[in-house]
């Protein structure tokens, strides 16, 4: 926990030099330091070090969600080379189904035409 520093003593004599009598001043400086010692006390304040601490742990895991979404990317991009050869080779295929089909549609054209003359 961090402690206030809270001077009391300059507290005290810049009241005294406000027209307030000496045992006035004490009394409000006094006073002023436990309310801000109870304020500080119920409140819990990140140190340097917390700040650190808390940095260094972010740092860490943004680096493993980067590690992670890199492995990620490589096994898409694995993926769409596959999907990619298994397009090409299906392409050949479907093109030399079409080109089947036209020969035999045309061979069928010529017979149809050949029986009716």
């Amino acid at each position: 926990m961090t402690a206030l520093a809270f001077d009391t003593l300059a507290y005290a004599k810049e009241m005294e030099a406000a027209g307030f009598s000496r045992e006035q001043a004490e009394a409000f400086a006094a006073a002023q330091g436990k309310i801000l010692k109870e304020a500080f006390a119920a409140t819990e304040l990140a140190t340097k070090t917390d700040v650190n601490g808390v940095r260094v742990e972010l740092k860490a895991e943004i680096q493993d969600v980067r590690t992670e979404l890199k492995a990620e990317i490589q096994d898409v991009r694995t993926e769409m080379l596959r999907l990619e050869n298994k397009m090409e080779a299906n392409k050949h295929e479907i093109l030399k189904w079409v080109i089947g089909t036209m020969v035999a549609q045309t061979a069928l054209i010529v017979a149809v035409i050949a029986f009716l003359k």
